[in-house]
């Protein structure tokens, strides 16, 4: 919060400095203000001279991001006395940079977002210029799937982008519920099987991802998977799918992110398996 917000609510300008002294308050930046408890990465934004941009906001607006150590930060052009992300005496020039990634680029607009964070179409066009392709696309889709924009900001979100990144727009499928799920997707796609995702399977309920129509492959997160009662379900629809002639596979985030290769390696045995028969002795 601006020094301004703080006194237009009624606070008087011993009273913030009151507040600062007594810890009840932070001062992040000059005339910057917030409470005790505020993410460190807006701190770090607001420290520096901008906002939050890229995969921070996305972070922040509930769209997926695979790295969120560093601090991504938006500045706008021709801005002055920019500051240390750890300290606001240190000039940015004169201290540490390496947990901060600065973001130059004009915004779509400007007045969307709030005083710390850019708007989620500026995120997403950021996100598209500055991250690996499978994860754009996974922001992309997950933003579109929460509604957090529309298929109608699309088209500035892309023209605001060099036209190397534009073929991304029509591998976007906003059915994917989840950015693990649009990685997979895109790891099989990629190695050329065949996939459908958010499959309806009679008697079941849907799959996430069901290559070459035999293999269905579910993108497991601990948030869903981790207690006892919804290990139940899940061993009860493999189960259900065995039942009506499919092989399953279930693969957790941490290896769709960090073990593509041998996520892929399982899926073409399973193929394999599901066409020809197994083929051990």
């Amino acid at each position: 919060m601006s020094r301004a917000e703080l006194l237009s609510t009624g606070m008087r300008p011993a009273a913030i400095t009151a507040a600062v002294r007594g810890k009840t308050l932070l001062r992040v930046r000059r005339d910057h203000y917030a409470l005790p408890g505020t993410d460190q990465h807006i701190l770090e934004a607001v420290r520096v001279g901008g906002r939050l941009g890229c995969v921070s906001a996305a972070a922040e607006l509930g769209i997926f991001a695979l790295d969120k150590r560093f601090t991504h930060v938006h500045i706008p052009p021709l801005s002055s006395r920019l500051r240390s992300p750890v300290s606001r005496r240190i000039p940015l020039n004169a201290g540490p940079r390496d947990r901060v990634e600065l973001h130059w680029r004009p915004l779509i607009d400007p007045a969307d977002g709030t005083d710390y964070c850019v708007g989620a179409r500026d995120a997403l066009a950021q996100i598209i210029c500055c991250q690996a392709h499978n994860l754009a696309l996974a922001a992309l889709d997950t933003a579109l799937h929460e509604g957090v924009i529309n298929h109608a900001d699309l088209p500035e979100i892309f023209a605001s982008v060099p036209g190397t990144h534009r073929d991304l727009r029509r591998q976007i499928d906003a059915r994917s519920e989840a950015g693990q799920e649009t990685v997979l997707r895109r790891l099989v796609i990629d190695a050329g099987m065949e996939c459908e995702i958010q499959v309806a399977i009679p008697g079941v309920g849907r799959v996430d991802v069901l290559v070459e129509k035999c293999v269905a492959v579910e993108a497991d997160s601990h948030q869903f998977h981790s207690t006892w009662e919804q290990r139940v379900r899940d061993i009860n629809r493999d189960r259900m799918l065995a039942e009506r002639g499919y092989l399953t596979l279930r693969v957790l985030y941490q290896t769709i992110m960090f073990d593509p290769d041998a996520v892929i390696r399982a899926i073409r045995e399973l193929v394999l398996i599901g066409r020809q028969g197994s083929r051990r002795a």
